[in-house]
């Protein structure tokens, strides 16, 4: 097989229906484009369930008088509540944050904000931070049990579990997947369709010089050839734009609408190797589809 003859045709192709070539590769873009966006999406919930895993408690915050005057945790009320935490097997230890430690840690986790400014430590409620024992992969029960003995005892103002609000910041990013892929699925479709109408056409537009090259011999797979394989170049420059459209959307985008979460630790920040990671693959992707959608309708609806 002569490879000038395949670049030859493709270059061909390719020029001759530039316009419809032109909205395949865009339309592969953005409907890539909304995977990658998924995937980041996907790798950021991962990684935040990395970094919760260890650091998850359950918060009992102390009413307004117990806090201000029990700096140690040695009062008769704050002193039960913390033996009768330490004496239950679900929980693996307690630690007890004073007025002052809980503004300390307010200030490093909004510096910056103007919200950190208007806090004074009499605002903030002393804790006791509660460890719990993991038990079949889940430390769930634990959670129940201590909200349950907490709630309502003397000097206890709320019992927070940390997993409630976690859980809201999944589903958060969750929706943004799922959105994202919803998106992608819709593009997707065009995208195949586009692929399937342009290479009819590319077909349609040299069936003269085909059925020559049919008569004097040439195989089907030598005459479809060049039609794959511009099939598979509009699918990874579609891919190509897709990657370099995430990388601009990071740092014109999610750097932004995520710096402040990201920087006090709430979430791990979309760093720029993953972003390259994540356009790597959709190259493939990008490849594979087109191909096969190529090579699908070469097969059914065009004889060559």
């Amino acid at each position: 097989m002569r490879t000038d003859f395949v670049l030859r045709e493709v270059s061909t192709g390719l020029r001759r229906n530039v316009t419809m070539t032109v909205a395949m590769v865009l339309t592969t873009a953005i409907s890539l484009l909304m995977v990658g966006t998924g995937l980041l999406a996907v790798k950021t919930i991962d990684a935040t369930e990395a970094l919760y895993s260890d650091r998850l408690e359950v918060r009992v915050a102390l009413t307004q008088d117990v806090s201000t005057a029990d700096a140690d945790c040695t009062q008769p009320i704050c002193a039960g509540l913390l033996s009768t935490l330490e004496n239950s097997p679900l929980v693996d230890s307690v630690t007890y944050e004073n007025q002052d430690q809980a503004y300390a840690r307010f200030q490093e986790l909004f510096a910056g904000q103007s919200v950190a400014e208007l806090a004074r430590p009499q605002s903030l409620p002393a804790t006791l931070r509660v460890k719990l024992v993991e038990q079949n992969g889940s430390t769930e029960a634990g959670a129940a049990a201590v909200k349950q003995a907490m709630t309502d005892q003397v000097g206890v103002r709320t019992v927070i579990d940390q997993r409630d609000v976690v859980a809201k910041l999944f589903d958060f990013l969750g929706g943004v997947r799922n959105m994202t892929f919803a998106l992608a699925l819709v593009q997707a479709v065009a995208a195949l369709m586009l692929i399937s109408n342009t290479v009819q056409v590319s077909a349609y537009t040299r069936r003269t010089e085909v059925g020559v090259m049919r008569l004097v011999g040439a195989t089907r797979w030598y005459t479809q050839l060049p039609f794959l394989v511009e099939a598979v170049i509009t699918g990874v420059v579609g891919a190509v734009l897709a990657g370099v459209g995430l990388i601009v959307g990071k740092f014109a985008f999610i750097d932004s609408l995520l710096a402040g979460i990201a920087q006090n630790g709430v979430i791990p920040p979309v760093t720029l190797t993953d972003v390259i990671t994540t356009s790597v693959y959709l190259v493939p992707i990008g490849a594979l589809v087109a191909g096969v959608t190529g090579y699908i309708t070469l097969r059914l609806y065009v004889k060559v």
